[in-house]
């Protein structure tokens, strides 16, 4: 959980940082990628990171992210989804920098049927912006695209700098 918005603000630049490098290699045929028939494409998993944003966080006191509705239509364009998730995080980042302070990450709302406080919800948005990116760099892999390391370096990202991937 957090206490402290700069900390979180700090993590959030190199999440969303990681996650714009992997939407930059995005291409419009990539987006309708599944791992099943029946599963989630690759565009509507990158579109839900974009929409969490102001649901979550609307649902935490943040009412005025600009974003998608949960509902919004997936773009058929690689290129405007990377935009608007760019657009909306940075209008998430003005937004808590202007309704939270360091004390309010311990207040408590009512999400998803349970108290969380503010702190926390910041930690889970983190971790469903990872949990999810992760299935995306399945998915891009399936569709023959590159992957950016984000803890570490990606395969190709090994061998660029001439040193054997791990196994």
């Amino acid at each position: 959980m957090y206490t402290s918005t700069e900390q979180f603000l700090k993590d959030w630049k190199y999440e969303t940082d990681s996650t714009v490098k992997l939407l930059e290699n995005l291409t419009d045929e990539s987006l309708g990628q599944k791992i099943t028939p029946d599963g989630r494409s690759l565009g509507f998993i990158a579109w839900h990171l974009i929409m969490t944003m102001p649901e979550m966080m609307g649902q935490a006191g943040l009412k005025e992210i600009d974003g998608p509705g949960h509902d919004s239509p997936v773009p058929e364009s690689a290129k405007k989804i990377a935009e608007v998730f760019k657009k909306t995080s940075d209008s998430f980042t003005e937004e808590l920098k202007k309704n939270y302070k360091d004390e309010d990450l311990l207040t408590e709302d009512d999400m998803y049927g349970e108290k969380w406080k503010k702190g926390l919800t910041l930690l889970y948005l983190m971790l469903h912006h990872a949990h999810h990116r992760g299935q995306m760099t399945v998915l891009m892999r399936q569709a023959g695209l590159k992957v950016t390391g984000i803890y570490g370096p990606a395969k190709e990202e090994w061998e660029a700098m001439g040193m054997e991937p791990m196994k």
